[in-house]
């Protein structure tokens, strides 16, 4: 295939199309079908596995094990920029992580207590294959497109990912109530469990398929003549860092509104990772088909009326400016963790799914768009996005120990999320830091 010229719409929609192909991940392994499936492998077990020589809590591990991903993703995803930045050949690298996160996701078709140790080392290739996968995505964008048309383009993406994520999960939805209509045996049980194993081989062939048409397009890299990999280039995402990090000590107002974001993103990822596993552990659900399908359900909520938060807390940034409505959404963040912790019917549990989607899609809009007024005038915003991405990361693996370990020790995730509060809590103090003044509308 003949490389087309930046700008094209061919090449455009051939880009945007790989979130069509990718956020199923996100949707079925990470929020809605593997959770579900987890926890119910845990049904007759009291929730507790000896693993690693030591006895934990079943949605503790996987804190644990996803905290660890994260660790890893935040450490590579510098790397990873460093060379997207230079080589020509990043399309390859795409690919890879793309295939290692795919077929990650039909190994989780094995996933079994017996099995244990190579069921959490697929989980953990997954998330690694998506995130890996990303890095190189978002780095092609200025390749690809005029920066007039990088917003438009930014937002077909993530509406096809969406709209792709929905119906996949609506299919699999079917299939786990349903899979007598779709050929599955086995008692209700089984085959719904059978039908969750299939989900998790569709979001691999779902992933792989539709990413093809991204790859005929994407030019190889950015570059006709791709930089040799060295040492100094492997590393540069490193010194871009650094050299964000230093800047940060002359910006006060951006250092201000990083510690803000930082904490509150402890705690904002954290409660999306979770959410699942504290609707399943702690929800009196009246059947096992109940509660399978309030969870899916709620995560349906969840995405569809963040896209509603989003807006409304744009218009709302617009009247009264971006900082106060921050604060405004993370009191809203502070009080909702406070109350998880009494909850107990499904009622409020979709209660509670509508309202964090309402400040889920606020809250991560806002930050994005407020860090972005907040840069110095600079043509290297690569660089400050990149450190973005990693202060996130770093605060989802902290968010994510935190709640693992609280739910270890107190055998609870109500006490988990109550902690969570004291997050947001804190990152209120530290928004009011940033003067309205700092950050133009």
């Amino acid at each position: 295939m003949k490389n087309l010229q930046k700008g094209d719409k061919k090449l455009l929609n051939a880009w945007a199309f790989y979130d069509w192909a990718n956020s199923v991940y996100t949707l079925t392994i990470a929020s809605a079908v593997f959770p579900i499936f987890y926890e119910a492998l845990f049904s007759d077990r009291d929730h507790y596995i000896d693993v690693f020589g030591m006895h934990l809590k079943n949605s503790a591990l996987i804190s644990f094990i996803t905290a660890i991903a994260f660790m890893v993703v935040s450490f590579i995803s510098p790397l990873l920029s460093g060379i997207a930045d230079y080589v020509g050949n990043k399309k390859s690298f795409m690919k890879f992580f793309c295939y290692v996160g795919a077929l990650s996701c039909m190994g989780l078709y094995w996933f079994d207590l017996d099995n244990i140790y190579v069921g959490l080392l697929f989980y953990f290739l997954g998330l690694l294959g998506y995130w890996g996968s990303l890095v190189f995505y978002n780095s092609y964008l200025p390749d690809i497109a005029f920066e007039e048309q990088q917003d438009r383009i930014s937002a077909k993406g993530y509406s096809l990912g969406y709209i792709g994520s929905v119906i996949l999960l609506i299919i699999n939805l079917a299939m786990i109530m349903k899979p007598k209509v779709f050929g599955i045996s086995g008692t209700d049980g089984e085959a719904a469990m059978k039908a969750m194993r299939y989900s998790f081989i569709m979001v691999g062939v779902w992933w792989i398929l539709f990413s093809q048409y991204t790859y005929y397009y994407l030019p190889k890299g950015s570059k006709e003549s791709g930089q040799k990999l060295t040492r100094s280039v492997v590393f540069n995402g490193f010194k871009e860092l650094k050299k964000v990090w230093t800047l940060l000590q002359e910006n006060i107002p951006l250092k201000r509104y990083l510690g803000g974001f930082f904490v509150s993103s402890m705690a904002v990822q954290t409660v999306m990772l979770v959410a699942t596993y504290f609707g399943a552990q702690e929800i009196q659900w009246e059947t096992k088909e109940q509660s399978t399908i309030g969870l899916i359900v709620c995560i349906l909520i969840i995405q569809l009326v963040a896209v509603v938060g989003a807006v409304l807390t744009s218009r709302a940034s617009e009247k009264f400016g971006n900082v106060p409505t921050l604060i405004f959404i993370n009191a809203i963040w502070a009080v909702f963790c406070a109350l998880a912790y009494f909850i107990t019917l499904p009622t409020h549990f979709y209660v509670m799914a509508t309202v964090a989607g309402f400040v889920m899609g606020g809250i991560q809009a806002l930050s994005r768009s407020t860090y972005s007024k907040l840069l110095p005038d600079t043509q290297d915003t690569a660089s400050f996005f990149s450190f973005y991405d990693v202060a996130e990361k770093i605060g989802i693996v902290i968010g994510m120990c935190v709640y693992g370990i609280i739910d270890q020790i107190t055998g609870s995730p109500r006490a988990a999320i109550v902690i969570l509060a004291v997050f947001f809590v804190t990152s209120i103090f530290l928004l009011r830091r940033v003067h309205k003044k700092d950050v133009s509308n």
